[in-house]
């Protein structure tokens, strides 16, 4: 069974929404473990940094940052796109949005904070 996994800090993101943002979000994030295979590049990014691999899916003017899992997907962050795009357009570096987010140390910072707040 494929599953799709919030931790409690991306279900506090997609909860602090309006009911209405929340279930369009979720009926756009429709994946497949086969989709993750072959990357969509108008609906999905890769980021990697040391080992650690994860996949973006742009849902309207947000971004659901998740971890592939043997279960399904496990949500990290939901983000709305000016999160990273103000960020970006500052520093003004000359890579892809995902390339310059695998070397930002705020990103992982942001992941990784997701990570220490796993449901029990």
């Amino acid at each position: 069974m494929f599953q799709i996994i919030f931790n409690e800090l991306s279900a506090a993101e997609i909860s602090a929404l309006p009911k209405k943002l929340q279930l369009e979000l979720l009926a756009e994030f429709q994946i497949l473990p086969e989709d993750l295979d072959q990357l969509d590049s108008e609906r999905f990014g890769m980021i990697q940094r040391k080992g650690k691999k994860l996949y973006r899916y742009r849902a309207k003017d947000y971004r659901i940052y998740f971890a592939k899992t043997d279960e399904g997907v496990r949500v990290h962050r939901v983000l709305h796109k000016n999160t990273f795009r103000d960020f970006l357009f500052r520093s003004k570096l000359p890579l892809s949005e995902d390339a310059q987010l695998s070397e930002t140390r705020e990103f992982w910072k942001l992941i990784e904070q997701g990570e220490k707040t796993r449901r029990a």
